[in-house]
Formats: C-alpha cells, structure tokens, sequence
C-alpha cells in the first residue's frame, strides 16, 4: 500500500505543486497566478486569479467529442418516465434555461433558490446559474414552509424555480402551497418564481409572480448565453445544513477548487473516466446530489443518471434494472437504502445483468460492518464505504482504486483521502491520539480545494462553528469520534453529540448499535442516550427485526431482549448494556435517511420532538411512543 500512502503524503506536504497538476483536469478562461492563499487563516483561497466555469467545463468543454453521447440520463419510476438527453440536448436545455434567467433579470451574484425534486430541470438551472455566475442555493424537497422561509430570508433570492408536485411511492406531495407559505412568511421574498407544471396537482399562480417554465422555455429554447468568466474563490453555490443553533447554516462552495476536486475525484475516488456512466442515488437537495448526481460526472465527461423513485418501486430490483438498462459503471448509495433491500427477496438482486458495473460506494451515514459484507458477497462486487460531510464536500476518508488497489474493512472508510490531513485530536487536551485511542476526526488546515470557503454572510460563525472546538489549536472539527488501528484504517464512532455519559462512562451509539446489528434477528436498530437521575444518561435501544413473526410467542420479546443484551455485553462490556431494549417495525428518519436521534430522544424524556418536518414516515414516531 506504499503507492496510495506516498500519493497522500505529497498532497500534505507539498499540496501547492500537487493541486497545481491536478488544476490541469479543468478549462482556466484565464490561468490562475497563485495555487495557494492562505494569509488569513483558517480561510483558503484556491488557484487565486484563475478564471473558469463550471457549467463551461460541464457542458460546453465536451460538445467537440461527445456532443451525442448520453450525458443526462433522467429515470422516474414515480410517474414512469425515462429521458436520456445528450451532451447537446444538456447544453440546449441549459441555454435556455440561462435565458429565462437573464429574462428575469438575474446577473452575476444573484441567488436563485432552486426547490424541486429529482426531476432534469434541477440541474438544468444548477448549470445555468453556474453559466451566468448568479448562486443556486437548492432546498430539498422534503422541506416545509418554516424551513423553505429560514433559507429564502438567508440567502434572499432574486428568484425561485420551482414546482407543483413531486412524488414519493407513486402519490403526489404537493410543493407549491408549501413555497406560497414560506414566501408569505419570509421577509425577502422574491418578485419573480418560475414554476415546471408536471400536471400531478392543481395549482393556482399568482398573477404578476408566478411565470410557467414552458411558455419560456419554448421562448428561449434556441438560445445562446455567453459563459461568464469566475475568479476561482467566487462563489457558486449555498447549500444549507442544520446547525446546533436551530438556525440552518449556508454552506458556501468557490468555483475552481470545486471543479478541480470533484474532477479528480471522479478518476482517484470513483475510478471514472470519460464516455462512463455514473449513478448516484441521492437527491439534489443535499451535498451528494450536487457533488454526484449533476457537476462531478459531467466534469469528468461521464454520462449522469439522476433517478426519481425509491429503491423498492416497482419491486426492490429497481437500482439493479437501471445499472443493467444504462450500463452504469459506478453506483453511489447509502447504507439506508441497501439495509432495505436486505428485507426483501434475495433473488431480486441476481435478477438483471451487472457485468457493467465495477464498484458500489456507500456513504450519507455510518455502514455496519454486516450490512457492507452482505452486499459485497451476494453481488460479488466491492463496496467502497466513503466518509465526508455537506462542509467538505467529496470524500474524506476512502479507498481509492483510482491511486491503488488496496484492501478494504468492511466497517472501515479506509484511509484519507490525498489532500486531507486528517488527524484523531483528544478533545480535551487538543492533542493528537496514538493508534486506537478514541477521539474526535479533524483536518488540520488550509482545507483542500472543494471544501467550504465560508458560512454564507457568517465569517464569524465560519471559524467559530468549525475551527474553535480545540484548546490552543486552529484545526477544522468533523464533530465525529473516530479511531485509527494499528494498520492506518480509520472507524467513524459516531456524533460527539451522540455520546452517552453513563456514570462517568463515555460510549458511542455507534459502537453499541453496530453490537445490536450483529444479532441475526436484527435488521437495523437505533441507539440513543437518555436523561437517568442516577446515572446521568443510560442507553436505551430501539431495534427493528427482520421478521415481526420472532415476537409472536409469549414471552418472546423478553427474550429477544434478554439475547442482545447478552450480544452487547460480550462485545463492548457491562457498562454498555441499554437500560431497554424495544422493538419497533420502523425507525423514524428524514427522507434522506438518517435517523432522528434527538426526537427519539425527546420521547424517551417525555418532552416535544420539536421540528419534524423532513421525517419519512410520521407513524414511525407514534411506534416509539407506543413501544415505551
């Protein structure tokens, strides 16, 4: 493993000469004068001087050679549509849509807030803001109006494209009484939306306001929008992510230290290389969908497949039809998603031909050990668990078969990732930790390129938010526990605001959920730490089984209990044992997929979960109450 960990070290110590060859990847307008500003730590400025574009480089830069391949490739199983656009499909339907834009009169600078689903004209207008240097700031569809209103007051939009429907298991979730909301309560509400009419509700406009994509779209559609040029550390998009505060937080990216990681990515990271399909699953509301699902691929000149469905619908062989359909080469997922699948039929997943397809990568949440081995043996193909944030935004923690081979640990992300000098850091004494000692994952800085520059209009928050977490020590902090073993592979343990002090012990959910998980009866469970007069915290677990006939005997639950205790005592000792263990159908979760610890927890205190907005299926909240 010499190669990938010599590979890592140049990115470390001489990351001016390493990112000025990786720079080489992208188109500069104008070549940037100097790799690396870091005058005013902790704030980084990449390729200072250079001009480029991401839509150029996405779009425009392979019409010469792949002007007919695939490079958008839409798939809805939720209103059965399939739409495959090419390299100059993409850059007509992006042209136009830069000119309703520039219509409307947004310019350089200008936020457009993008609240849509999965559906092509997301990154249709990604790309066009991209095109005429205004700031997409996209909102996940599963928000409502309070969250909607919070982003439109942060980032004040000159406009806002939007929708009167998705769709989630073939039923329509209306969006546009949700946006009239938040714009009746948001105090810089735009004068101008622009609405894609999908035909799945009823929707009624206000005049003045409310514009149909259609009618200007077939207005513009021959249009042709000059590309404006971007300094490098210009900004190109605001992405929104929970903050401790209550208060979303805006995730601001630059623009060529973003096109440069995410290009290199694609090759080092995901094994990529132009004329292949990529398929990421997740939405484009959230930091995967625009890393992986619109600019990534198209960087690398690889064709796109952006899927509007869930991964059992019409039947849970759906992500396999769609990598045998379009012969896709990588496929992005998360752990939620294939724990699903585990529940059903296993012929399913031999049901379509896979030889296209190299690799699997998981990330978005913690992969169990059980959940990463399964997949890799029943399809026999490696899966690549990778570790990041919405702040970083691509991997920092992964194998990386692009640099070398190297063999992976099931419930190990592997090694860091070239350019992130990622350390363990005792968060008491600021220290870093030897081989196996628990503490919290950093990165010490300047952060690589493709990282967030700045909280958007929050340069204090910025620094005190991420790097004020370490006594006598400006390093950037994940807020997650993390170990090293003695062989360099790296173990995610979970939030540090997920740990439980139990009478002085400090233990990790993660740690006793993995211990859970490997009963044979247990499908995916939750660990969560909850106020005890005694002992300040005690853990209590919430499991779901992969079979509810295990708890129709009497006295079946008692001892279902009584076994995993026993499981959990032998793998992480006494004083890790829940103080309860229930059992639910379901656990509640946002619609991306993770679970809603801190409401589980107000339950469990008797207290309001407060905001749940983004949870998938509200009954799951009503198995707790009635499971405690």
């Amino acid at each position: 493993m010499q190669k990938i960990h010599e590979f890592h070290r140049q990115s470390i110590q001489d990351k001016e000469a390493f990112w000025a060859r990786e720079a080489q990847r992208i188109h500069w307008q104008t070549p940037f004068e100097r790799t690396l500003d870091y005058s005013r730590p902790p704030f980084a400025r990449w390729f200072v001087g250079g001009r480029t574009n991401l839509c150029y480089n996405a779009v425009d830069r392979w019409l010469d050679t792949q002007a007919d391949q695939p490079a958008l490739i839409w798939v809805s199983t939720e209103v059965e549509q399939e739409i495959v656009y090419t390299r100059a499909d993409l850059a007509r339907e992006v042209n136009a849509a830069a000119a309703i834009l520039q219509e409307q009169g947004v310019v350089k600078g200008d936020r457009v807030l993008v609240y849509l689903p999965m559906i092509p004209q997301a990154a249709f207008f990604m790309l066009a803001c991209a095109r005429i240097g205004a700031i997409h700031s996209v909102v996940f569809g599963g928000f409502a109006a309070h969250n909607l209103a919070q982003r439109i007051d942060d980032a004040r939009p000159r406009l806002i494209v939007s929708t009167d429907a998705g769709s989630r298991g073939g039923r329509p979730i209306a969006y546009k009484p949700l946006l009239d909301q938040a714009i009746q309560q948001s105090s810089h509400a735009p004068e101008r939306v622009v609405l894609v009419d999908r035909g799945l509700v009823p929707m009624t406009l206000t005049a003045g306001r409310d514009l149909d994509y259609a009618t200007l779209r077939a207005r513009h559609l021959d249009a042709q929008v000059p590309v404006v040029w971007l300094e490098s550390s210009e900004p190109s998009y605001v992405l929104y992510t929970s903050g401790t505060t209550g208060n979303p937080k805006g995730v601001q990216r630059d623009t060529g230290g973003y096109a440069v990681a995410l290009c290199a990515s694609m090759e080092y990271i995901f094994g990529g290389k132009p004329g292949d399909v990529y398929f990421s699953s997740s939405d484009v509301g959230w930091v995967v969908g625009h890393s992986y699902v619109v600019y990534g691929p198209l960087l690398n000149g690889q064709a796109t497949v952006m899927y509007e469905g869930t991964p059992v619908r019409p039947d849970a062989a759906i992500l396999w039809k769609i990598v045998e359909d379009h012969h896709v080469n990588a496929l992005f997922s998360a752990p939620t998603a294939i724990r699903v699948l585990k529940k059903h039929d296993p012929a399913l997943l031999h049901r379509h031909d896979l030889s296209s397809l190299d690799r699997i990568y998981l990330a978005g949440e913690p992969l169990d050990e059980l959940t990463g081995k399964w997949l890799s043996e029943v399809l026999n193909k490696p899966v690549v668990d990778n570790y990041w944030q919405t702040e970083t935004g691509w991997p920092i923690l992964s194998a990386q078969p692009g640099v070398q081979e190297v063999p992976t640990r099931f419930g190990s992300p592997t090694f860091p990732v070239y350019g992130f000098d990622v350390r363990v850091v005792d968060e008491t004494t600021g220290r870093d930790c030897g081989p196996n000692q628990k503490g919290v994952v950093a990165i010490e800085p300047p952060l690589p390129p493709g990282a967030l520059s700045t909280i958007w209009g929050d340069d204090a928050r910025f620094v005190k938010t991420y790097f004020g977490s370490f006594p006598g020590r400006m390093t950037y902090s994940t807020s997650d526990w993390g170990l090293v073993d003695d062989d360099g592979y790296w173990y995610i343990l979970g939030r540090t605001d997920d740990v439980i002090n139990v009478a002085g012990h400090r233990l990790g959910t993660r740690e006793i959920e993995e211990s859970v998980n490997t009963h044979p009866a247990v499908a995916e469970s939750a660990v969560v730490g909850v106020a005890d007069e005694i002992k300040g915290q005690v853990a209590v677990a919430f499991a779901v089984l992969r079979s509810q006939d295990l708890l129709s005997e009497d006295g079946a639950q008692d001892r279902l209990a009584a076994e995993i205790q026993r499981v959990i005592e032998q793998r992480n000792g006494a004083v890790a044992r829940p103080a309860r263990i229930l059992f639910v159908t379901a656990l509640p979760k946002t619609r991306s997929g993770k679970v809603l610890r801190r409401a589980i927890v107000a339950l469990c205190e008797r207290r309001d979960p407060g905001d749940l907005t983004t949870i998938e299926d509200p009954s799951a909240l009503d198995q707790i109450r009635q499971a405690l």
